[in-house]
């Protein structure tokens, strides 16, 4: 449970609700997830994530199944749940696969791995890495 409260269409205050607007339009969809309702107890830091978030996720040099493959990566490091959830779904709806998925988790459980025994040991990156 969030420790404040999910603002609703009704009590978001103008900012929230452009917030709102803006998601619904960009994804083409009625749906505001619980997070941008927790986040809108606070609207310039929703309209500030919120625009952070098109611009990063917008079309670009990687197309966006591998943006959200990224995003799952990084939340699973990180030990988000409700992204762990949200982006899991996402990376589903543009095509992963769950060949793709169960890599995934075996690519992040090595570096997770690999990166404990690095930081154990200490190991300074070779020179050739250093650019």
């Amino acid at each position: 449970m969030a420790i404040v409260p999910k603002i609703s269409d009704q009590d978001a205050n103008p900012e929230a609700r452009a917030v709102f607007d803006d998601i619904r339009a960009t994804r083409n969809s009625d749906q505001i997830n619980d997070f941008w309702r927790v986040l809108a107890n606070d609207p310039p830091h929703a309209a500030a994530v919120w625009a952070q978030a098109k611009t990063v996720m917008a079309p670009g040099a990687l197309d966006a199944l591998t943006k959200e493959l990224i995003y799952v990566a990084v939340s699973v490091a990180n030990n988000c749940e409700y992204c762990i959830h949200t982006h899991t779904e996402s990376a589903r709806a543009k095509g992963m696969t769950v060949e793709q998925h169960n890599e995934l988790m075996r690519v992040i459980a090595l570096a997770a791995t690999t990166n404990r025994i690095a930081i154990g040991y200490q190991i300074e990156p070779d020179e050739r890495f250093r650019k």
